[in-house]
């Protein structure tokens, strides 16, 4: 195998199958230490056959054109100079749902689909659920919800102009432009001020100052540090966000956040300080992580 990998050798030009390409590019990222080596293969071979990944398996046999071979060989070299997978092919799957991302936005994360389910499963029973999602990024979850919950009457906020952009694209593309009341500003300064909400969602920033130098290097060095970095506990945001959401809940609204994995403790003690809400509940991730944390605003607060 050649140095440049997908390439032409002198001579009789190699043939590069589907099946070869696979196989070689796996374990080319896995030497370059890429944890989900077969799939982000995959997701680069199908988009630079421009064909949907369970194609792959039934076309093994088939060889790339030179076109093709190229686009693979670029995508992979920048791969191992870990540029994220989803903005190399412009898109990340959520909640079976695609969404366009490009460099500067947040990517969703598996991690972020047990808010959305955590929201559907309290929102079930309301007729007509008004709900917020802020810090929304691509506005994965408003539109996930929405897919899901067809009552439910969604406003998203972000504080990023370009992000901003994005988010309305997502939301356009997926047909909810009626239904999806996109604001730019920071956390709830562009809510109108009588506005309530039945459920506030979000995924804040909850990364460290400490833990942000130890990220990954293709979230480290590529996503943006606004939409991860929490401050030194990592809770900067999370605790306006049990402040302000309070006048913002109807009552008996929920206020949902998702958490790093080691902040329940700290998260459901911050919403006990507040007097503001009924006990905090835990929900754990697929992998058994506590991932988000909600509790209720009271009655009589």
């Amino acid at each position: 195998m050649s140095g440049e990998g997908i390439s032409e050798t002198a001579g009789t030009p190699e043939v590069w199958t589907v099946k070869k390409v696979l196989d070689w590019t796996i374990g080319h990222l896995k030497q370059h230490g890429c944890e989900s080596a077969r799939l982000d293969a995959e997701i680069l071979l199908a988009y630079s056959r421009a064909c949907p990944r369970i194609k792959l398996y039934t076309e093994y046999d088939a060889p790339l054109t030179p076109e093709e071979r190229a686009t693979m060989r670029d995508l992979v070299r920048r791969r191992t100079a870990h540029e994220p997978v989803a903005y190399l092919v412009g898109f990340r799957e959520f909640f079976g749902i695609d969404f366009e991302v490009e460099p500067g936005v947040l990517i969703p994360r598996p991690d972020t689909e047990s808010l959305v389910v955590t929201a559907l499963e309290l929102a079930n029973g309301i007729p007509a659920p008004r709900i917020l999602d802020v810090c929304t990024g691509t506005g994965c979850v408003p539109i996930a919800i929405a897919n899901s919950c067809p009552a439910a009457i969604l406003s998203a906020i972000e504080l990023d102009e370009p992000v901003c952009r994005i988010a309305q694209r997502n939301i356009g593309k997926h047909n909810l432009s009626g239904r999806i009341s996109l604001l730019q500003g920071d956390l709830f300064e562009p809510v109108p001020d009588d506005a309530q909400f039945d459920l506030i969602t979000a995924n804040p920033p909850y990364v460290t100052d400490t833990e942000m130098a130890t990220l990954p290097p293709d979230v480290r060095l590529h996503e943006p540090h606004l939409a991860l970095n929490g401050g030194s506990d990592g809770l900067d945001i999370v605790r306006r966000l049990i402040t302000e959401s309070v006048p913002k809940l109807a009552p008996n609204g929920y206020l949902l956040l998702e958490i790093g994995e080691q902040q329940s403790k700290a998260v459901t003690e911050l919403f006990a300080a507040s007097g503001e809400y009924n006990p905090a509940q835990i929900v754990k991730d697929l992998g058994g992580h506590s991932r988000v944390v909600w509790a209720r605003r009271r009655i009589n607060s």
